[in-house]
């Protein structure tokens, strides 16, 4: 398919992966190769090996190269990465992000569930369970909104369900430049919990606590004052986030997909990636995230710095 649509004058402009992470690598490599922009689902590929590889291959090429973190697309999330950018929390101290889930809580990879049969394979799966499926999207989130890199780590993995052959419990401890503490928890066998991604960051002047199953909301907290919910499109926030859907019209998980792939559509014609979109490098950090986790727990929860 590379190959036949770079042969061809009406050829695609963009290839989207969504396959099992084992695959990912291959694919994106005979894109890239053949002249073609990726939008890759996370885990970008399966080893920080691939990773690194086609972090090479990206910027040999010059080609764009977008890693689907699908929580960057919603408006509050940017909101508040905006808003951490302009000092209004002033400086980071804390920064706690929890991704719950309950449909791994049996083992339902021997019970015809598909999805759950790859991502408890670690052939298939890369070796990482929840902390590859949805830790990596709390990391990012982290990340992103924070302005932050996390310079060490120190994980417990675990896995809960008897026979699992992968983790599906998460806990990491997380240390940033500028000395910010974090914590992270990824859990698919949180009984009770749905889609439960939520994250705190905490600095000397406000916090920001913002939650996916309310996305439409941030709460913004300056020190010694009242808390203030901020609404999607609503007063203080700001017009420039990409925002699709109007005010007072919810907006959901697809319409994050659907900001993705119009900031990737920006990009392709531009020539200019926008800054809200994560690329090669969020890809990057995270398999280094998952490589480091998964030492930091063979070795007993030592920190670790990722590579």
């Amino acid at each position: 398919m590379a190959r036949m649509e770079a042969s061809r004058e009406d050829g695609i402009d963009l290839v989207a992966i969504v396959t099992p992470n084992h695959t990912h690598h291959a694919i994106a490599k005979a894109f890239l190769e053949s002249g073609i922009a990726v939008l890759c689902e996370k885990p970008m590929v399966a080893s920080l090996e691939e990773a690194q590889d086609l972090a090479a291959l990206v910027a040999q090429r010059s080609l764009p190269f977008c890693t689907a973190y699908t929580y960057t697309g919603y408006q509050m999330v940017r909101q508040a990465r905006a808003m951490v950018a302009a000092g209004e929390l002033g400086e980071i101290r804390s920064v706690h992000v929890e991704y719950a889930q309950d449909w791994l809580a049996r083992p339902v990879e021997h019970e015809g569930n598909a999805q759950a049969a790859w991502r408890t394979d670690p052939v298939r799966s890369g070796g990482a369970g929840a902390l590859g499926d949805i830790g990596t999207h709390a990391f990012n989130l982290a990340e992103y909104v924070s302005g932050l890199r996390c310079e060490r780590l120190a994980a417990s993995l675990a896995s809960m369900v008897p026979g699992r052959l992968v983790d599906d419990d998460a806990e990491v401890l997380l240390r940033f430049t500028g000395g910010a503490r974090g914590m992270l928890w990824a859990s698919q066998i949180a009984t009770g919990h749905g889609n439960a991604l939520r994250l705190r960051v905490i600095g000397s002047k406000a916090a920001l606590d913002w939650a996916q199953e309310n996305p439409e909301q941030l709460r913004f907290t300056p020190l010694g004052e009242a808390s203030r919910l901020m609404v999607r499109a609503g007063p203080g926030t700001a017009p420039h986030h990409g925002g699709r859907t109007p005010a007072g019209h919810p907006e959901g998980y697809l319409e994050a997909f659907a900001q993705l792939y119009r900031d990737m559509a920006e990009w392709l014609d531009t020539g200019s990636r926008p800054h809200n979109l994560t690329g090669i490098k969020a890809g990057l950090r995270g398999m280094a995230f998952i490589d480091a986790a998964l030492r930091s727990s063979r070795a007993g929860s030592e920190w670790v710095e990722p590579r």
